[in-house]
């Protein structure tokens, strides 16, 4: 088998509901050439027999994103990693956004978002995130954030803790290289 450029990496924890629709969003990269892998975390609702055939490779970590991201890339084959919430969106043009910032040089980046949701206040925390991501350095898992493989392994990869994983790995990725920030934007559940 030929390794995949990109390999999208989800974490997921009782995601029946949605998983389904989730992965079929994702089949065009698959059939593509991106490599998807899911990370479970003990779900007990069925989400793994349902993404098994959506997906390269299902397999099961330590409960917790950060466990269950760096399980998935020590599984991927791809060059490039990306992390993905399951109940996020990913633009068409991703696969091409994505190669043409690591082709201008990027090590690591992240996507604006958009967040989906009755509130109105949800689309000034989109703007804020994403103001804020741009000035610091710092990215949220919710923008999707992509790093090279080489980039991943020099910063170790995401922290075990409960919390915040995201904001602690992207501020090591940091202290490597300036994020890509891409102004398309992802669309992200404001479920939680």
């Amino acid at each position: 088998m030929s390794s995949p450029g990109i390999s999208i990496i989800i974490p997921v924890l009782n995601e029946a509901g949605g998983i389904v629709q989730s992965l079929e969003r994702l089949q065009e990269f698959r059939a593509r050439g991106a490599e998807i892998i899911v990370v479970d975390g003990g779900s007990d609702d069925g989400t793994v027999g349902l993404a098994l055939p959506f997906a390269d490779c299902v397999t099961t970590a330590a409960r917790g994103r950060g466990e269950q991201m760096n399980a998935g890339a020590r599984k991927a084959g791809g060059g490039i990693l990306l992390f993905l919430h399951a109940d996020t969106r990913l633009p068409p043009a991703t696969p091409n956004l994505i190669a043409a910032a690591i082709a201008g040089g990027a090590r690591w980046g992240r996507f604006d978002v958009r967040i989906d949701g009755s509130p109105s206040g949800l689309a000034l925390v989109a703007l804020m995130m994403n103001w804020r991501s741009r000035l610091t350095g710092i990215a949220t898992g919710d923008q999707a954030i992509f790093v090279t493989r080489e980039a991943f392994e020099a910063s170790g990869g995401f922290p075990a803790i409960p919390l915040m994983e995201d904001i602690v790995f992207s501020g090591s990725l940091r202290r490597i290289a300036r994020p890509a920030c891409l102004r398309e934007k992802v669309t992200t559940s404001g479920r939680r």
